[in-house]
């Protein structure tokens, strides 16, 4: 999904031009993949743009960046603010995706990273669905990939690292390779875990089943938290448990949730239908709740945007 300028980028507290927005070739990051960054997604609403859930991204960055041994220079506050000024100047009013940075500059080398500079970047560009607008409709096809997600005693799986998403490039390529649309990424033990970048969701007998973050390795999704909320809130229960390989070929529907994905349901895994093939009742109705949240139009959920205004 190709990137489209926009006007301006927030790098270490200035507003600097796209075209401008450089780091050296020998910047750490670049060498050795330490680093941490958020995804997090501004929507239209009736009362102009408002970014979604801001402050618990940042203080997942924050998270982060500080299980990988990484002082950012700037505080949550500081950071919440220059994210609405990135959304504001840059005059994205039909909603964006915000891209936060926290990465080690040029001034050092060598493994140990704890002497080189820290730089805060926050982009924000237009991007739609990631997986695609007809997925929305219609739904995915998951491939099972043959690499495994991290343990969490090999790499720190709770933060959202810079470095950590090689693997999730490979299991992405293998399954675009394929013919598919996205990767399942499975455990050591063969249970599962996440997509490359995506929460799972399986809906079994009424109820939501998705596998336990720190068990299985998975990212603390916020959009899965998001769901889980509006979930319970309809009635469904909520459960995390541990899912291998069948219970997704058997689910009665299945979705994955991430900032960039939103919700989007499945249609089959491993060539093997999902439900009707089609995205269930209890999906739609989902979806449909978190649109609706994001854009403002829940009273009882107001309080997760942050109007950049």
């Amino acid at each position: 999904m190709p990137v489209t300028p926009t006007k301006k980028i927030w790098m270490d507290g200035e507003l600097v031009t796209w075209a401008d927005a450089k780091v050296h070739v020998l910047t750490h990051t670049l060498h050795y993949g330490s680093g941490a960054f958020e995804g997090i997604r501004a929507y239209p609403t009736s009362q102009g743009v408002a970014v979604f859930r801001l402050e618990d991204h940042i203080r997942r960055l924050m998270a982060s960046a500080h299980i990988l041994c990484i002082e950012v220079p700037y505080t949550a506050e500081q950071l919440v603010e220059a994210t609405c000024e990135v959304v504001r100047v840059n005059e994205m009013s039909d909603g964006a995706y915000i891209r936060p940075l926290v990465f080690l500059g040029y001034g050092e080398m060598g493994l140990n990273p704890l002497a080189a500079p820290v730089n805060v970047s926050i982009s924000t560009w237009p991007w739609g669905t990631y997986l695609g607008e007809e997925a929305l409709a219609r739904g995915v096809s998951l491939k099972i990939s043959s690499w495994r997600r991290h343990d969490p005693n090999a790499m720190p799986t709770a933060a959202k690292g810079v470095g950590m998403y090689v693997n999730s490039s490979l299991a992405k390529i293998e399954a675009v390779r394929a013919g598919y649309d996205e990767a399942v990424l499975l455990t050591s033990d063969g249970r599962v875990s996440e997509c490359t970048g995506e929460n799972i969701f399986v809906v079994r007998d009424g109820a939501l089943l998705t596998p336990p973050t720190s068990d299985a390795g998975a990212l603390d999704g916020i959009t899965q938290d998001t769901v889980e909320v509006l979930a319970r809130e309809m009635g469904i229960e909520v459960r995390h448990e541990a899912l291998i390989r069948s219970d997704l070929y058997l689910a009665d529907e299945l979705f994955l949730t991430g900032t960039a994905a939103e919700l989007t349901p499945v249609r089959s895994v491993d060539d093997r239908t999902v439900g009707a093939g089609t995205p269930g009742p209890i999906t739609t109705e989902l979806q449909r709740a978190f649109f609706a949240t994001v854009r403002g139009e829940l009273d009882q959920h107001k309080d997760w945007l942050h109007h950049v205004d």
